[in-house]
């Protein structure tokens, strides 16, 4: 089973521990911001100069300013990173991939996003993602991938079942799940038949990472 550190690429200490601790990816959150590709989880507040998420308010000044290439610059040599696509900027994904086909031309990271359209702008060797987090989303990939097979896809784990895992297999090899943060909800991963979980505790994942 892969082991997927959720949101540890947010920061370059997070990257680092997670690279060091051994997991198969590290996931970032990246958007498109006035002309820059910034790494974080929070979202923007319209025009005000606040980052929020649920229970939490931050003013920019005060948050972190890591952009793509400086966590790509943190990644040296190592390819185990997921940028996930945040937002609907249309200069997101053709930014994201020239900076690709720039700094690290042979390596083959991976992009995920639930706007698939997104994922047209990368070539090989990028792996790409195609993410679920809804009922209505999860149709679509059942008929997506029966069309064509995809690099892989993650879905809400509360929207699998062993059945939907199986026949998401006819057109990936990697059915990734998250957000898998307890042992129950491993369990669960384990019982449908996903293949990688991507979890925020780090505990967790050491343990995951034990059994491979």
């Amino acid at each position: 089973m892969l082991a997927i550190a959720h949101r540890s690429g947010n920061t370059v200490a997070g990257l680092r521990e997670a690279l060091d601790l051994g997991v198969d990816l590290v996931e970032a959150d990246v958007h498109a911001y006035r002309g820059r590709l910034e790494v974080r989880h929070l979202k923007t507040m319209g025009g005000l100069p606040w980052l929020w998420d649920r229970g939490e308010i931050v003013h920019r000044r005060r948050h972190e300013h890591l952009d793509l290439a400086g966590l790509i610059a943190a990644l040296g040599d190592d390819h185990r990173l997921m940028i996930d696509l945040k937002g609907l900027h249309p200069r997101l994904a053709p930014s994201v991939a020239q900076l690709l086909r720039a700094s690290v031309p042979d390596r083959g990271l991976t992009v995920c996003t639930k706007s698939w359209w997104m994922l047209d702008a990368f070539d090989l060797p990028v792996q790409r993602v195609f993410s679920a987090s809804s009922r209505r989303q999860l149709a679509r990939l059942r008929a997506r991938v029966a069309r064509e097979p995809v690099d892989g896809v993650s879905v809400r784990l509360s929207l699998l079942d062993a059945e939907v895992v199986d026949e998401l297999h006819r057109g990936t090899e990697r059915v990734l799940t998250w957000s898998v943060d307890t042992p129950e909800a491993l369990d669960r991963a384990r019982s449908v038949g996903a293949d990688g979980v991507i979890s925020k505790d780090l505990d967790l994942l050491r343990g995951v990472i034990a059994e491979t």
